[in-house]
């Protein structure tokens, strides 16, 4: 019996330890631009419910975002986004899933600004592709403030735009990333 109760408290503190690695938030925020360069009219979108996890131990890094979840300062500019652009209703969410490259040189322990190098696979409108890209943390008070910044080809992801609207929609698109994430306790 006695053993019984060492082996349970064993993997209980193995699962809860495995879970102490891990950072986690339901509202990251993620903007995009992709006005086009001659363009006076804005084309950017906010989401701030993007899904994120750390695994500080592995490096390990995933982002998950409901496409719909972009908001427009224009109602019209989102419907033609979910309707035209991204399909939303046939491709719901886009994610990356990754590493951080370097993950052995942040002390996750210790408040400070980690540069970082990002790798993986982007996933948007159905298509994935690799990506690497720098990145920051920012560790303070037992949270970590994840951001970075890259930019896609919207052709890469099988994202056309129609001519009419081609002078105004840019070729590529800025992906802003900014989440706080908070130990996960589950």
């Amino acid at each position: 019996m006695k053993k019984i109760i060492l082996f349970t408290l064993a993997v209980f503190t193995f699962s809860v330890s495995g879970y102490a690695q891990k950072y986690f938030t339901k509202s990251g925020k993620i903007t995009f631009d992709a006005t086009a360069s001659s363009s006076p009219e804005q084309i950017e979108a906010v989401n701030r419910s993007a899904t994120a996890v750390i695994d500080i131990k592995t490096g390990a890094i995933q982002f998950s975002v409901l496409v719909k979840g972009f908001s427009f300062e224009r109602a019209l500019m989102e419907e033609h986004f979910n309707e035209n652009y991204m399909e939303s209703n046939k491709f719901p969410k886009s994610e990356f899933k990754g590493t951080i490259a370097n993950n052995t040189t942040v002390d996750y322990s210790k408040d400070g600004t980690y540069n970082v190098k990002v790798q993986g696979k982007l996933t948007i409108h159905g298509v994935t592709k690799d990506i690497n890209t720098d990145g920051k943390l920012v560790i303070q008070g037992g949270k970590i403030n994840a951001t970075a910044d890259f930019n896609v080809l919207l052709t890469d992801y099988g994202i056309s735009i129609p001519g009419l609207v081609a002078d105004k929609v840019g070729k590529t698109a800025k992906i802003s990333v900014n989440c706080s994430l908070e130990l996960f306790k589950g």
